[in-house]
């Protein structure tokens, strides 16, 4: 198979967006009109499922950033505080050929980093505290170019989007499963249209952070350590970095499995060896990173 450039990636990521959001909303919609059943509003309730599946993407779309960084408890850092992360940012955004993001900082010891947005115009760049605390300068380049890289190339998109998405949907599935076991009404229609969804919803819930990690490919990981290679000409510092970090681990507190595909490592217990990790084994990230270090340098020898 012919490999994807940066930019055909970036259109890739674009289409996956809408046909993820579509696949979603069916979902979505199987769940709202079982809701809207329970109160038995009949045809109409065809109607009212349409409308709720609507405002729900409307709003996810619109608000799916913000919904993470509230959830995350990020603060907004001083220039006083942190001005190499600030000047740090805002160098590599310029040399990324994007808007600077906001940048957050997230007041928790675990060595990690995320980007959210909808578009570079609103991109977003969290690290945690034990992330400044851990690397040096080159090190946190070589992070902070791996989450300008998503947001250049429209990952973060995607992945915020379906990940509040299929947050809806768990918890709208969690609702049907205690209205299913516990309506007193519904014990005696449990083969209604209300009890069969709500019982299908119920047993698919927990699998749909899967699911989305499986949507999400691990590829991307790949690309946006290699474009960060390229951002910083120093592939050794994003390897060392993660290096640090997987010697480091520990979970991220506010983290759950629908924000976890945002961060540069995997933030859940025991994620830096999950099978079904969104994120390829670091090990591996570590190895290519390397590898192209030493590419380049025989190159740089040749030339």
């Amino acid at each position: 198979m012919k490999p994807f450039t940066f930019y055909e990636a970036i259109e890739a990521n674009k289409r996956k967006t809408w046909i993820i959001i579509f696949v979603i909303s069916i979902l979505l919609f199987l769940v709202c009109y079982a809701i809207v059943s329970y109160f038995e509003l009949g045809e109409f309730g065809i109607l009212v499922a349409f409308l709720m599946v609507f405002f729900v993407n409307y709003y996810a779309y619109k608000n799916s950033d913000k919904i993470i960084l509230k959830y995350s408890g990020v603060r907004e850092p001083t220039k006083e505080e942190f001005p190499y992360l600030l000047n740090v940012v805002e160098g590599l955004s310029i040399a990324a050929g994007i808007p600077t993001p906001k940048i957050y900082v997230m007041d928790d010891p675990s060595p990690n980093a995320f980007a959210t947005g909808k578009d570079p115009k609103s991109g977003v760049v969290v690290v945690t505290k034990g992330l400044l605390d851990l690397l040096d300068r080159l090190e946190l380049e070589g992070v902070i170019a791996h989450e300008i890289s998503h947001i250049k190339n429209y990952d973060v998109r995607l992945q915020t989007v379906a990940a509040v998405m299929v947050g809806l949907i768990v918890i709208l599935g969690d609702s049907l499963k205690r209205s299913f076991y516990y309506s007193r009404r519904r014990r005696d229609k449990d083969e209604n249209i209300l009890g069969i969804v709500s019982l299908v919803i119920a047993i698919l819930a927990p699998f749909l952070a899967t699911l989305l990690k499986f949507a999400l490919s691990r590829q991307r990981e790949y690309m946006a350590d290699a474009n960060a290679a390229m951002l910083t000409r120093y592939p050794e510092g994003l390897a060392s970095a993660l290096e640090k970090i997987s010697k480091n681990f520990q979970p991220v507190k506010r983290a759950n499995t629908m924000t976890a595909p945002l961060y540069i490592v995997n933030p859940l217990k025991g994620g830096m060896s999950n099978l079904f990790s969104t994120h390829p084994p670091i090990e591996d990230r570590i190895r290519r990173l390397r590898m192209m270090g030493e590419r380049w340098k025989l190159l740089d020898k040749e030339g």
